[in-house]
Order: structure tokens, then C-alpha cells, then sequence
């Protein structure tokens, strides 16, 4: 393969389509020639349901809404579609949110997994499967190492416990099931993501647009804590090579991290810092405390598998990362056609007209 010629014609089913990732995730399936089937609730921001207007991608693909939640729905979108290949992200993805609705958190992340793994049990059609769960799986020692794919499990908060239940889950069907029908099947754990698009509140990133847009001071939590900064591209990337590439060789199925280099896991406030240089107009930041509740200090993450593994490396850096991000959110309030913004940036990733430095480098 020297493109994304390997999902030229397949029948893709994404869950979490309307989602900040999904989104972008969409768009790369769409440029690489699939059959895109989406499978979610409606965007949960006004914003994202903007963006998706915008950048018109519904109309191009089969746009099915449900809640993974509801095994009934999904296995009929399974059955309709005949999917060969599944990405799952469909997931209650903010921190504190899970502390504001732990249960409807659990359920979610993870019975929705559940009944995905389920449905790809079940069906006659499904070769390659990717689980996207989180960096913030592993028991947070708050040490200075990056965690590796074989340490414990024992996310602390309700949303970080609820992924790690999913990684189990997804042990489990492999084991049990999958890997005896010849499914092959990952998971992916990858670190913050930044990046156009996302609208979502209790980001550093959003926040700090919503405040710089409206001309405010912008409010910072946890100034020091370490984070394991990405542009969202980055791991799209390698969701996209691992579900091909399990395809050709079971030695590639398990778990993966997917984070940034050693010198891009920044504090919250240097990361600040760098989105009000590159924003310009005197937009600033302070520590604003809110005693909200326990959140990880420092999180990072080890790549080496991944390096060695696929040879993937990142693209771009954490400032390179904020510049593609500030670009994005300048064009969107300039009421530029987002589409071509998008694919510009798409474009300048490398992913392209030719996706060769992607998939295969």
C-alpha cells in the first residue's frame, strides 16, 4: 500500500461521528474512499453542531443517530451496514462530567462498549476493530515516566475508572471470542488532543478560545499540571494504520499508546502561554483555583511500542499543534468555509491527496 488504498470501498462504521474526533475521523475515511456509516447522539455542543453543518460531511456519508447504550439500535446499524471495519469513540469523554453524572459515565463508556463488542461479536462481515479508550487508564502514580501498555489498570475519576473497565471488556471479547472468528481488535490509548473543532466545555484549549474570542482574562485550574498535548490528527493517524495494518498480522492486536514526544507534555500553563502568543491581542491568563474535584498532576505516556512497532512518530509539535488550532478557530469566527480550511490542514499533515506518510512510513 502506498496510500490509504486500504479503505478504498470498505464499509467503515464510526461510532461517535458527530463527536470533535469523529468529526475529523469522518473526514479522513471520506477522503480515503470508504463507505462511512456514523452511529451516535447528536453532537452535545451547539458548536459542533455547527461545525458539522459547516463542514458538510453528514450529507456524505449514512448518518445514523443512536445511543451505543441501546443494543437494540445498534445492532440494527450493525445488520444494515455489514460493516468490515469499526472504529468505537463514542464515549462521555470530560472529567469532570463524570463526577456530575458517574452513572450515565459507566454506562456509556462502558455497556456502550460493551454492546459494540457485542455487535462485532455477532456479525458475519467485521475483520478489524479499534477501541479508543484514554491515557488516563493506567493508576497515576504521578511519577515522572510515562506509563507503558502493560501496567495496572485503575483509572481514579469515574470517567478514567469507566475506560479502564472498557480496556478490560475489550481483553475479555478478544479472548473469549474474537480472537477464535479471526477479529482482529485494539485498543488505543492516547493523550490530550487538541485541534479545530472542539467545542467542548472544561478544555483548556475551547476555553481559552471562548475567552480570547469574547476579549476575557482567560481562567487556568491547574496551571501545573502535565499533560501529554497532541494535535488530534496524531492519533487519528493511528487509528486509521492500526486497523489496516492488524489486518495483515495478529502480532499487531493489543493495546497502544498514542501520545506526543517527551518534549510536548507541557504544564496547562505553559500551554497557555503558547496559545496567547499565538492568538497576539494581548490575550492573558491567570490561576483561577475553583476547588473543583481531584484531577491528575502529572500524566504521561511511553510510546516506544508504537515507535518501534508501526514506526510512527509525530508530526507536529506542541506549537505547531496551538498554531493548526488557533488557525482553525480564526477562520471559523472569520466565517471562512470550514471544508476547505479542514482539508488545509489536512493537507499540510501530509494526509492529502497521498496518505503514504500515515499509513505507511
Amino acid at each position: 500500500m502506498d496510500d490509504l488504498s486500504f479503505y478504498k470501498g470498505k464499509r467503515v462504521l464510526l461510532t461517535g461521528h458527530t463527536g470533535f474526533k469523529g468529526m475529523w475521523l469522518t473526514l479522513l475515511l471520506l477522503k480515503a474512499g470508504a463507505e462511512v456509516t456514523g452511529f451516535s447522539l447528536d453532537a452535545p455542543t451547539e458548536g459542533g453542531r455547527e461545525a458539522l453543518r459547516r463542514l458538510g460531511i453528514l450529507k456524505e456519508i449514512r448518518d445514523v443517530r443512536g445511543d451505543v447504550r441501546d443494543l437494540a439500535a445498534l445492532s440494527r446499524a450493525f445488520h444494515e451496514t455489514r460493516p468490515e471495519v469499526v472504529f468505537h469513540l463514542a464515549a462521555q469523554p470530560i472529567v469532570r462530567e463524570s463526577y456530575r453524572q458517574p452513572v450515565d459515565t459507566f454506562a456509556a463508556n462502558v455497556m456502550g462498549t460493551v454492546n459494540v463488542l457485542e455487535c462485532i461479536r455477532t456479525s458475519d462481515t467485521v475483520r478489524s476493530a479499534l477501541i479508543v479508550t484514554t491515557d488516563k487508564v493506567y493508576e497515576n502514580k504521578e511519577w515522572a515516566w510515562g506509563y507503558r501498555e502493560n501496567e495496572p489498570l485503575m483509572g481514579y475519576d469515574p470517567y478514567s475508572a469507566s475506560k479502564s473497565c472498557a480496556e478490560i471488556a475489550v481483553y475479555s471479547y478478544r479472548q473469549s471470542f474474537l480472537a477464535a472468528q479471526d477479529v482482529r481488535i485494539s485498543t488505543a490509548r492516547a493523550g490530550n488532543v487538541i485541534g479545530g473543532g472542539d467545542f467542548a466545555p472544561d478544555r483548556i484549549i475551547p476555553d481559552c478560545i471562548r475567552a480570547a474570542v469574547r476579549g476575557q482574562t482567560i481562567d487556568i485550574r491547574n496551571p501545573h499540571s502535565t499533560r501529554p498535548y497532541q494535535h488530534v490528527l496524531e492519533p487519528l493517524s493511528v487509528y486509521l494504520t492500526i486497523a489496516a495494518r492488524q489486518t495483515e498480522c495478529a502480532g499487531l492486536v493489543g493495546a497502544w499508546n498514542v501520545g506526543p514526544d517527551d518534549a510536548d507534555c507541557v504544564t496547562t500553563g505553559e500551554l497557555a502561554d503558547i496559545f496567547c502568543r499565538t492568538w497576539g491581542a494581548g490575550v492573558r491568563w491567570e490561576a483561577q483555583a475553583d476547588g473543583g474535584p481531584h484531577e491528575a498532576h502529572f500524566l504521561k505516556l511511553d510510546c516506544s511500542k508504537i515507535k518501534s512497532g508501526l514506526g510512527w512518530k509525530p508530526r507536529w509539535h506542541i506549537v505547531e499543534a496551538v498554531e493548526k488550532t488557533v488557525e482553525w478557530a480564526k477562520a471559523w469566527e472569520q466565517g471562512a468555509d470550514m471544508r476547505v480550511v479542514t482539508e488545509g490542514q489536512l493537507h499540510d499533515f501530509g494526509a492529502a491527496p497521498k496518505l503514504v506518510e500515515i499509513l505507511l512510513l
